[in-house]
C-alpha cells in the first residue's frame, strides 16, 4: 500500500512536509494556549511524528528524487528516517514528566524537536552539498536552543553556548570543504561528483574531502572533534542529552554515508584512511576516557564517542556489507542508548535527580526489574554475547575483515574489551555495593521506552532477520 501523494513530484519529501506543517500548526496552538498548552503541544508533536513514520513506511519502493534531484528517497533513507523518527518520539515520551517536575515545561520544546527532526531527515535524503548543508543547519540551530532550554540552570545555558560556538566552527569547516569540492568538480550533485571524480583525485579535492569529513565528524562527535560532547551532555537537561545521543547520531552517520558512498565511491582510497584514523581515535578515547568518569551522563558521552568509532568501521570498509553493518549497529545503538537514559531519568529521590554512578548502588535489589534492564543494556554496550550489542559489533568487524582491514578490526576488539570495564563496573555497583535507597516510581512514558529498548536488546538474537534483512536492502540501494 502506497499513499496517493507519495507518487507525486514532492512524494519523497512527504514525511518532511507533514512535520513542517505540523510544527507550524503547533506554533499557533502554543501561541493561543501559552504555557498551559505544553501538554497538548507535546501530545500533538508525538502524534505528528507517528504520522510521519507511517508516511515513511508507505513510501514506494525504489529510488525517487525531487527538488531538482537534490532530495532523494530510497531504501536507505526510509530505514534511517524511521530510526530518527522513533528516537525523536522516544525523546518526547522521556521529556514530559521531567520538564514538569523541573518546572520548565514550555510548548516550544516539542516544536523544536520537530524542527530538528526535519533537519535530520533532510540530512538523510540530501543528494547534493547545498541540501546537505541546509538540513545540517536546520538540525543544528534547533539543537542549540534545545541544549539551553532550561534558562534558569547555568549548566544548561553553558551547554547551549558551547554547542553553538563550536558548532559554528564546524559549519565553517564543512562549507569550506564543500566549496573546494565544488571548485574542483564543477558540480554540487553527489551523482555528478561521482561521475567526475575517478582515478587519482587532485590534492585540492582531497583537501576538500578532509574539511567535509571534519565537519561531519563534529556532528557525530567523533575524535578529534568531540570536545563539546562531555560538557554538553552533562549540562543539558537529561531528556535533551538522550536526544543528542540518539537521533542526531543516526543522522550524522547517514550524512557521512551519503557523502562518501554517494559522492566519492571511485576514490575510496582517498577518504578511507581519514575514516580509519577517526574510527581508531574515537574507539580509543571512548574506551579509556570513560574509565574515570563518575557522572553517568559524562560516561554516556564518552560511550557514544566510542560507539561512533565502531560504527565508522563499517563505513571504512566501503562495501555493501560494511554499510549494512553500520545500519544494524545504529539501530541497536539507539535501543541501548535510549534504554540507558530511561534508567537515568528514573534516578530521582525526593525533589531532585541524581547523576552519579555511585547513586545506582544496590538498585539491582531495590528495583529488580529496572536493575535487570540496565544490566542487559550495559552488557549489550560492552558487547557481551548474547546481547544485541555483541551482534552489532560482530557485523562491522566481519565487514572490516572481509574488506582486508584486519588491523582496524583487531583494534576494535581490543578497545571493546577495555571499554567493557566501565560498563561492567555499573553492574557491580548495582548488585554488590551497599544500597543507597530506593528511587521514585518511573513515569509511564519513561517505563514504556525502557521496556521497548530492553526487548530489542534481549530478543534480537532470537529474531534478527527483520532488522538485518531490511538493513541489507537499505545498504544495497546505495550501490
Amino acid at each position: 500500500m502506497n499513499l496517493p501523494f507519495a507518487s507525486s513530484a514532492f512524494g519523497p519529501a512527504l514525511p518532511e512536509i507533514i512535520l513542517a506543517l505540523g510544527a507550524l500548526a503547533l506554533v499557533l496552538v502554543g501561541a493561543w494556549r501559552g504555557e498551559r498548552g505544553s501538554v497538548l503541544v507535546g501530545t500533538g508533536a508525538f502524534a505528528i511524528l507517528a504520522i510521519a513514520l507511517a508516511a515513511v513506511a508507505l513510501q514506494p519502493p525504489g529510488r525517487t528524487t525531487t527538488l531538482g534531484g537534490s532530495f532523494i528517497g530510497d531504501g536507505f533513507s526510509k530505514y534511517m528516517k524511521a530510526l530518527v523518527l522513533l528516537a525523536s518520539g522516544a525523546t518526547i515520551a522521556l521529556s514530559a514528566d521531567y520538564m514538569r517536575r523541573e518546572r520548565f515545561a514550555r510548548f516550544e520544546y516539542p516544536i523544536l524537536i520537530l524542527l530538528c527532526t526535519i533537519g535530520m531527515m533532510m540530512m538523510v535524503s540530501a543528494n547534493d552539498l547545498v541540501a546537505l548543508y541546509l538540513g545540517l543547519e536546520l538540525q543544528s540551530l534547533a539543537a542549540y536552543v534545545i541544549a539551553a532550554i532550561h534558562r534558569d540552570d547555568a549548566r544548561s545555558t553553558e551547554a547551549g553556548l558551547k554547542y553553538f560556538v563550536l558548532g559554528a566552527l564546524s559549519s565553517g569547516m564543512l562549507l569550506y570543504g564543500a566549496s573546494l569540492v565544488y571548485g574542483f568538480t564543477g558540480t554540487i550533485s553527489f551523482p555528478a561528483i561521482a561521475e567526475t571524480v575517478r582515478g587519482e583525485a587532485p590534492i585540492g579535492l582531497i583537501l576538500g574531502i578532509v574539511f567535509v569529513a571534519a565537519g561531519v565528524a563534529f556532528k557525530m562527535s567523533a575524535v578529534p572533534f568531540h570536545m563539546w560532547t562531555p560538557d554538553v551532555y552533562e549540562g543539558a537537561p537529561t531528556p535533551v542529552t538522550a536526544f543528542f545521543a540518539s537521533a542526531p547520531k543516526v543522522a550524522a552517520i547517514s550524512m557521512a554515508i551519503r557523502v562518501f558512498i554517494g559522492a566519492f565511491p571511485e576514490v575510496l582510497h582517498s577518504w578511507q584512511q581519514i575514516i580509519i584514523f577517526i574510527s581508531i581515535l574515537s574507539m580509543a578515547l571512548g574506551s579509556f576516557a570513560a574509565i574515570g568518569q563518575r557522572n553517568i551522563k559524562r560516561l554516556m558521552a564518552y560511550s557514544s564517542i566510542g560507539n561512533v568509532g565502531y560504527a565508522l568501521i563499517g563505513l571504512a570498509a566501503g562495501t555493501p556489507e560494511g554499510i549494512q553493518g553500520v545500519i544494524v549497529y545504529m539501530a541497536i545503538y539507539l535501543a541501548m542508548t535510549l534504554g540507558a537514559f530511561a534508567v537515568i531519568l528514573g534516578m530521582r529521590r525526593g525533589d531532585r535527580y541524581v547523576e552519579t554512578v555511585d547513586e545506582l548502588a544496590g538498585m539491582g535489589w531495590t528495583h529488580p526489574w529496572r536493575g535487570f534492564c540496565l544490566l542487559a543494556i550495559m552488557f549489550s554496550l560492552a558487547g557481551i554475547p548474547i546481547m544485541a550489542g555483541f551482534f552489532a559489533k560482530l557485523y562491522v568487524f566481519m565487514a572490516a575483515i572481509n574488506a582486508g582491514l584486519f588491523t582496524l578490526a583487531v583494534i576494535g576488539v581490543v578497545t571493546s574489551v577495555i571499554g567493557a570495564f566501565y560498563y561492567i563496573r555499573i553492574v557491580k555497583v548495582m548488585y554488590f555495593d551497599e544500597p543507597r535507597g530506593a528511587f521514585e516510581r518511573m513515569p509511564a512514558g519513561v517505563e514504556a521506552v525502557l521496556i521497548a529498548c530492553s526487548a530489542v536488546v534481549l530478543l534480537f538474537w532470537i529474531v534478527p532477520a527483520p532488522l538485518v534483512s531490511a538493513a541489507e536492502r537499505a545498504a544495497r540501494s546505495l550501490f
